[in-house]
């Protein structure tokens, strides 16, 4: 007796692809809106465009991973470049927010040393970049191995922190500005600080993951 095919999933099980892609759109639109912003009069208009954005992009991620599980219509494709798509909004923002656009001179430094108004620093950006390679590589040999390594909650809580202070630190900052508002310069400042804190404790369980691998492993090396 012939069997009955499995029913192909219809067009609408493709939204959770669909959302991934546009997220990447939103974010070179995010990009491109933050080109004609220089702090702190310069583009506000653009800036404020820039923060919207930045909130679609990342509401898209919140959306495309709760529909493939309702739908079961987890795919390859969406485990490849959901976190494709995350590292380029994220990472392209915080290279953003540590770049020229948002160099001040410290109004109360005699020494006309430079600061940012973001709080965002370039070695911030290294440890975020650091830890997302760090991560990555550590799935990859464990992925590579059969071995499972899915993400931990420490690493969803640093996303959703993340997701969270670039917009409202670049809200911030473009209506209020640091230089104009002291107590906006120290609260974007902490935010910042405690977005990198969250980012280097989410890459500790990962450390303890690669004595995990091992073991995991040993049984086929001995193959």
């Amino acid at each position: 007796m012939p069997t009955t095919p499995p029913a192909r999933p219809g067009l609408y099980h493709q939204i959770p692809n669909i959302l991934t892609i546009l997220r990447v759109v939103f974010a070179g639109g995010f990009f491109l809106a933050l080109s004609f912003y220089r702090f702190p009069e310069t583009g506000v208009f653009w800036g404020n465009i820039a923060v919207a954005l930045f909130v679609i992009a990342a509401a898209t991620d919140a959306f495309d991973g709760a529909l493939a599980r309702k739908w079961d219509v987890v795919s390859t494709f969406g485990r490849i470049m959901d976190p494709f798509c995350d590292k380029v909004l994220v990472l392209g923002a915080f290279v953003y927010l540590s770049g020229g656009r948002f160099m001040v001179k410290e109004w109360f430094d005699e020494d006309r040393l430079l600061t940012m108004a973001s709080g965002v620093y370039p070695w911030m950006v290294v440890v975020i970049l650091a830890r997302e390679l760090f991560v990555t590589s550590i799935r990859g040999v464990a992925e590579s191995q059969g071995v499972a390594f899915g993400s931990k909650s420490s690493g969803k809580l640093k996303m959703i922190l993340q997701s969270i202070a670039i917009p409202v630190v670049l809200f911030l900052v473009v209506n209020w500005p640091p230089v104009d508002y002291d107590w906006n310069f120290w609260l974007c400042n902490s935010l910042m600080w405690i977005t990198i804190a969250m980012t280097i404790w989410s890459g500790i369980p990962y450390l303890f993951g690669i004595r995990t691998i091992m073991v995991e492993m040993k049984p086929n090396s001995a193959d």
